[in-house]
């Protein structure tokens, strides 16, 4: 907005936490559910989960200036998926039907992909040449339940091409691996992140499988004191899209139930950065 004046549209969220589009709107954003909402010749966002290539194109009939927020490690999920699709192969995405990164991704891999999500899943999997199968992942996947599924395929197609693990998100990974820390010392874990956001849920189900009492919430207005009665030990974790301003919101509010002593796990340092998308590196134009 800054460089290019408003409005701004933005097909869909751009992540998945309300606090930060909330936070865009309130600028002047303005978040859209598809491009036919978008006047011809506007700059257009596309959501960090990805699109289709046929929105794409859509948006290129438009006329639309599009400016693609892509994350790169999903944009490499749709390189990997294009050059199985290219190979002959089945293209098999393990994800969560209905989320927009897997929708996205679907809609890039000519020919489309066959969508499973649970070890269950790759039971009753039929492909047309066993020999001649590959997999990709939805990058926001629990790590373990991922591997499972991966192994699973692995015993029945043991030509099977794929990345293994890698391509879940190093920002999914790393929280994924705090939480199984977190939960051997905390009574309960309370994790910030939005209702849709997958790598969030993602969290709070590991903290129940490890026997923990796990609440997802999206801020500090969510806290349930009840949640904390005899509890001496609370951990606190966010999903990836999730603002540090909301832990700190609700660390102090903790605070206000008693004493309260905070320490903070080591964790993984997170030193990777992006490059901006091209249209976002020109200079400002004076006003």
């Amino acid at each position: 907005m800054e460089i290019y004046g408003q409005p701004v549209y933005v097909r869909h969220e751009i992540v998945h936490n309300r606090h930060v589009v909330e936070s865009l709107r309130a600028k002047g954003a303005r978040f859209v559910d598809e491009l036919d909402e978008v006047p011809a010749g506007s700059i257009t966002i596309f959501s960090a989960h990805g699109v289709a290539q046929a929105v794409e194109a859509d948006a290129e009939q438009r006329g639309l200036q599009v400016i693609d927020a892509t994350c790169p490690l999903v944009s490499k999920v749709h390189i990997e998926g294009r050059r199985y699709a290219a190979q002959d192969r089945t293209v098999i995405l393990i994800g969560h039907a209905g989320h927009a990164e897997v929708e996205g991704t679907t809609g890039q891999i000519p020919g489309g992909v066959t969508l499973i999500s649970s070890v269950e899943d790759v039971a009753t999997l039929q492909v047309p040449d066993p020999d001649k199968v590959s997999y990709i992942t939805q990058t926001t996947l629990s790590v373990d339940d991922t591997k499972a599924v991966i192994d699973a395929l692995k015993v029945k197609f043991p030509a099977i091409v794929g990345p293994d693990t890698r391509d879940i998100c190093y920002a999914t990974q790393n929280r994924q691996g705090a939480v199984r820390e977190l939960a051997q010392i905390v009574d309960v874990l309370l994790v910030i992140g939005a209702r849709n956001s997958s790598n969030s849920n993602r969290l709070r189900e590991i903290g129940d499988e490890l026997g923990v009492p796990s609440y997802l919430i999206d801020d500090a207005s969510g806290l349930d004191p009840e949640w904390l009665v005899g509890k001496n030990t609370v951990g606190v974790t966010a999903g990836a899209s999730a603002p540090d301003s909301l832990v700190q919101e609700l660390v102090e509010t903790l605070q206000r139930f008693g004493e309260v002593e905070v320490s903070t796990l080591q964790g993984v340092a997170e030193n990777i950065r992006f490059r901006l998308p091209s249209q976002l590196t020109v200079p400002v134009p004076a006003e």
